[in-house]
């Protein structure tokens, strides 16, 4: 479960900075597009530890008692974690690249402000 949680941002992450450096016209644009190219392999992922799980979850059968309850926790989580990867963390890289990119246009501002006499 750790591994999918951890890979799933990372992959939306890595895109949306190389859609950077290839000259997105915006960060939103860039996150945007980040999340549409890589939402089929977080989703394939995701969609089949989710269903693999499903019966050991919610089927009742000999030998399922002992193991129904790890794989709820784990079935759960790659669901939560998958929604709070396509929904959170899109607009808090907006939120934190576009803050950045404040902060560095200040400072340039007040860089450029102590150059000129």
């Amino acid at each position: 479960m750790l591994g999918s949680v951890v890979n799933n941002p990372i992959l939306i992450v890595q895109e949306a900075y190389k859609r950077l450096e290839e000259g997105a016209e915006s960060i939103v644009a860039a996150v945007d597009d980040a999340v549409n190219i890589r939402l089929r392999a977080i989703l394939m992922s995701s969609l089949t530890t989710i269903f693999g799980l499903a019966p050991l979850v919610l089927i009742p059968g000999a030998g399922t008692e002992l193991y129904r309850g790890l794989g709820a926790i784990v079935m759960f989580g790659i669901a939560f974690s998958t929604l709070i990867t396509l929904t959170f963390l899109p607009s808090l890289m907006v939120a934190a690249m576009s803050g950045q990119q404040r902060i560095a246009g200040w400072v340039s501002l007040r860089r450029a402000q102590r150059s000129t006499p």
